[in-house]
């Protein structure tokens, strides 16, 4: 066989082995445009990556992971999904073993409230919500010193976990247990503001959106990492289509020296294939402040959770 030949039929074989899991509509290859290499398993990969409905970067990121694996186990599989970190570059698992790793978090951080301002924070905290994140929106410096100091005195005696939602610098002057970034967020940071990040003491938590986006946060070793968005959600424009519960499994087992939160459209309905996938926590972003008891609404959460974390074998942490 010819070099594309042979990337043609492991294209074949991937989509036929993971098309139904990943939603293919079809069990004919797309032709990516952009290789960057003429080996035959990385073309057949991406190939087969395009057609499973991944964007650019990730069918990339996911063909040199499989050519990677193919390598160090002598031959291609096409039913062996890859999930080992060193097939996709990065370094020794567990992640909390390295130099440079941000101190860790609790592996299973539960239920995780994303909350608009100090009020819901203490609220959903004094309701029992082990991980909180105030999301507040504010160009005014002042207002969101106060806010963010406001939350973290708010969780103060109640035992919940307070996460601030990009405003890094002012979290760690106000004491914050950790701090969330989005990738935009994170690239931003010059290597002195993310040393000094790092040597604040600060828990760091990253939102990610496909294999690429996992790796470059894996790069800095955080506490947590962030996947989604898992179901469609009217909250904010996405970047990328939905992943799905296949695809957060699949990341799930990459990442699984992380905690790991998935986050985007879940619901109680859909919470426990979340929860099925490997995931130790799932953030919720309306589902408390636009419920009529809010309280309630919470403690039913908290308590499907603990069933479905039991149904799965799993324990706390």
């Amino acid at each position: 066989m010819s070099p594309m030949t042979d990337a043609r039929s492991i294209a074949h074989a991937i989509v036929a082995a993971h098309g139904l899991r990943f939603g293919a509509i079809t069990a004919s290859t797309v032709g990516a445009t952009n290789f960057s290499s003429d080996e035959a398993v990385y073309r057949g990969a991406k190939q087969a990556c395009t057609a499973l409905g991944f964007i650019e970067i990730d069918a990339e990121c996911l063909a040199l992971a499989w050519h990677a694996q193919t390598e160090r186990i002598g031959h291609f599989d096409a039913d062996r999904w890859p999930d080992a970190p060193a097939d996709f570059g990065m370094r020794s698992f567990p992640p909390a073993s390295r130099d440079d790793a941000f101190l860790p978090c609790p592996e299973r951080l539960g239920l995780y409230a994303v909350l608009p301002d100090a009020a819901w924070v203490g609220r959903m905290a004094r309701a029992g919500v082990p991980t909180v994140q105030l999301r507040f929106k504010s160009d005014d410096a002042a207002t969101v010193e106060r806010e963010v100091q406001a939350a973290v005195e708010a969780v103060q005696g109640t035992g919940a976990l307070l996460f601030v939602n990009d405003h890094w610098q002012v979290a760690i002057a106000a004491g914050a247990y950790g701090i969330h970034l989005g990738q935009e967020d994170l690239d931003a940071l010059s290597p002195h503001e993310l040393q000094q990040l790092r040597a604040s003491g600060v828990r760091l938590g990253v939102s990610t959106h496909g294999y690429a986006e996992m790796v470059r946060a894996d790069a800095v070793s955080p506490s947590y990492i962030a996947m989604g968005a898992v179901y469609p959600t009217t909250l904010k424009r996405m970047a990328t289509a939905p992943q799905g519960v296949a695809r957060l499994a699949a990341y799930a087992r990459l990442l699984r020296g992380y905690p790991q939160v998935g986050i985007g459209g879940i619901d109680a309905v859909r919470l426990p294939e979340v929860l099925a996938t490997g995931v130790g926590s799932v953030a919720v972003v309306r589902a408390l402040v636009t419920a009529t008891d809010p309280e309630a609404t919470a403690a039913q959460w908290m308590a499907a959770m603990s069933a479905a974390t039991a149904a799965n074998g799993m324990t706390g942490n």
